[in-house]
């Protein structure tokens, strides 16, 4: 009964994180540093799609791996479907296929290191999870190549300097992938603090802790 409602937790968690992620990754950042267009950077979906490798692997940590695919599962199928509303189809179909190998990379990932340093197992996942993830949604949501998802964006398209800095002219989208992923490297790093924090409250569940080994 404790694991059950424990699941439905971690799946909301997920479900939250993934929608609003969705949303948000729509939104370039307003304004300007030093000269530098934030917009040619990042979208604010940088900041807030991190945590669901945090809710990922408290779910691995806490269930194990098995009900952790299910988190990851049931997510991405509530997410999607939800994410129609909130944003573009193409949008929703990038995020939901690089969401799901993304997560389940990172599940295996911390599965296998699990055993080891308490901190490598969730930093190792993020960080692999991350570059695939990014490297696929990006490609699919933006990448003219992939314009049979849906109408390509032209703002995404457009030819601005690669990261806001180097004099490398790019498409717009390369553009936020890079710091994307560059945003998501930092808060792999930074979350590992809550991690950290929690592990005395989240701690293996006897059915978790034999699936686990």
């Amino acid at each position: 009964m404790l694991i059950g409602r424990t699941f439905l937790i971690y799946v909301a968690l997920m479900t939250l994180v993934v929608v609003a992620s969705n949303f948000l990754v729509q939104y370039p950042l307003p304004g300007s540093v030093a000269g530098m267009q934030l917009g040619d950077l990042l979208t604010w979906g940088a900041f807030s799609y991190p945590f669901a490798f945090l809710v990922t692997d408290l779910t691995n940590r806490q269930l194990g791996p098995q009900v952790a695919r299910r988190v990851v599962v049931a997510g991405f199928a509530v997410a999607v479907a939800l994410s129609f509303f909130a944003a573009t189809p193409r949008i929703a179909i990038a995020s939901g296929s690089a969401f799901l190998l993304g997560q389940l990379l990172d599940i295996a990932i911390f599965n296998k290191l699990r055993r080891q340093t308490w901190w490598r197992a969730p930093l190792a996942g993020s960080l692999i999870g991350s570059g695939l993830d990014t490297a696929m949604f990006f490609s699919f949501a933006f990448a003219p190549f992939f314009v049979f998802l849906g109408p390509n964006d032209g703002f995404a398209l457009e030819v601005v300097p690669l990261l806001g800095l180097v004099a490398v002219d790019t498409p717009r989208w390369i553009s936020w992938a890079l710091g994307d992923l560059l945003v998501k490297i930092l808060c792999a790093i930074v979350l590992l603090l809550p991690y950290g924090a929690l592990m005395s409250v989240v701690k293996p569940m006897p059915k978790a802790s034999k699936a686990a080994v």
